[in-house]
């Protein structure tokens, strides 16, 4: 019993001391960096306020934070989960993307949304107007398909 004492003050301690110690937020810009995507790519106004709901915070290079991300370790989970997120696909970088894979990227948000793969169940816990509707799946996979076409017609050139 006592061993479980001493456990318990250590892992306290441990868990005040991490709040003075937290990872960098991933807030290198703003929404405007997500622009040369949007102009590109050109969603309708419902797919580009879905995409700014439930994927920039990710996949771009502004997150918007709840208030438990100044949390330890909530926000060291928060911050691998959207290092993770942005190595995968960063919607901010979208113009450095060759042709090839802007287009793979377009198929992979297809086939994820598609089998609600996207967004991540542990996002939409906490982020309920996420969840991505019917219709919103719909407009999104439309979108997606209709701006692969720029880039099919490229890669055959």
């Amino acid at each position: 019993m006592k061993w479980i004492k001493r456990f318990l003050v250590l892992a306290l301690l441990v868990l005040v001391v991490m709040q003075f110690f937290r990872p960098d937020k991933n807030q290198e810009g703003n929404y405007d960096s997500v622009q040369p995507f949007i102009s590109e790519t050109k969603p309708i106004a419902s797919v580009e306020a879905t995409l700014k709901e439930t994927c920039f915070d990710c996949h771009s290079n502004q997150t918007r934070y709840p208030w438990y991300a100044e949390v330890a370790p909530v926000s060291y989970w928060l911050a691998d989960h959207i290092r993770h997120g942005k190595g995968e696909l960063n919607f901010s970088e979208w113009s450095s993307y060759s042709v090839k894979r802007k287009d793979h990227k377009l198929d992979e948000i297809i086939e994820l949304v598609e089998n609600r793969e996207m967004p991540l169940d542990s996002y939409t816990w906490t982020h309920k107007e996420a969840q991505l509707s019917d219709t919103q799946i719909k407009e999104i996979i439309t979108w997606a398909k209709a701006a692969r076409l720029q880039y099919s017609l490229n890669k055959a050139e």
